[in-house]
C-alpha cells in the first residue's frame, strides 16, 4: 500500500505523465543506416501536400487557430530526418524543422510505422491536435495536446504531450532515432524554438501529424 501511494504521488508531482525511451542503443540488431536515396540531403525544401494543406487552412479558419503559423510533422519520413516542420502560412515555406520521434507502439523497438488511438497502446496517433497549455512535467516543459479527430481524440487521456528529450539529436543523423510511447518528442534546443511560437501566439497553434509521400 505504502508503494501504491509512493507511486501516486509520483505521478501527482510529475503531472501525471510517465513515458519510457527505447533506442537501438540496448537494441539486439546494429542502427540500420539510412541510403542516400531514403535520406537526400538536409536542406531540401519541403512542401505539405496541396490537399492536406487545404484541410488545415480550413480549420484554421473555422475553428480560430493562429493564421500564420502551424507545425507540421510528416511521420513518411525516416525519424533520421527533420520530419517537424513550423510553416509560414502566408509565405507558404518552412520557416525551420528538426528531428521528431514516433511511437513504438509498445515493441521494444518498433520497426516501420504502426498508428492507433487507443488507450495503452504507445503509438502515434495521426491527425489535428490543438496545443494546449504548458506545464513541467517528467522531461521538463510539455505542452499540453488536445486530438481533434476521430483518429487522435483520445490523446489527452493518453497523456500525449509535445515535450523534449535528450535522446533526440539536434541535427539529422544516419540512423533511426529513439521512439517514444506515442509524444511527438523533440530535441530540447528545438523545443526552445517552438516554445517562442507557441508562448507568443494570441491565438492557439494547430499541430498537423500525417503520413504522406509527397
Amino acid at each position: 500500500m505504502n508503494k501504491l501511494l509512493l507511486l501516486v504521488s509520483l505521478l501527482l508531482l510529475t503531472g501525471g505523465f510517465v513515458y519510457y525511451y527505447t533506442s537501438h542503443a540496448g537494441h539486439s540488431t546494429t542502427p540500420a543506416l539510412i541510403s542516400p536515396a531514403a535520406h537526400p540531403e538536409a536542406g531540401v525544401v519541403y512542401s505539405p501536400p496541396a490537399a492536406q494543406l487545404a484541410v488545415i487552412k480550413t480549420m484554421i479558419r473555422n475553428r480560430h487557430f493562429n493564421p500564420d503559423r502551424v507545425f507540421l510533422v510528416n511521420m513518411r519520413l525516416p525519424s533520421s530526418r527533420k520530419r517537424f516542420f513550423v510553416y509560414d502560412l502566408n509565405q507558404d515555406a518552412v520557416i525551420t524543422s528538426g528531428l521528431v520521434t514516433h511511437g513504438r507502439c509498445s515493441e521494444r523497438w518498433l520497426e516501420g510505422r504502426r498508428y492507433s488511438n487507443e488507450m495503452g497502446s504507445r503509438c502515434t496517433s495521426l491527425g489535428h491536435y490543438r496545443i494546449g497549455s504548458s506545464y513541467q512535467g517528467t522531461f521538463g516543459l510539455a505542452y499540453k495536446l488536445y486530438g481533434l479527430d476521430s483518429s487522435n481524440n483520445k490523446a489527452f487521456e493518453r497523456f500525449v504531450v509535445l515535450h523534449s528529450h535528450a535522446c533526440v539529436p539536434e541535427n539529422e543523423v544516419d540512423y533511426e532515432i529513439c521512439q517514444s510511447d506515442g509524444c511527438p518528442t523533440v530535441s530540447p534546443a528545438f523545443l526552445k524554438q517552438l516554445q517562442s511560437i507557441i508562448d507568443t501566439s494570441a491565438k492557439p497553434i494547430l499541430l498537423s501529424i500525417y503520413d504522406s509521400g509527397q
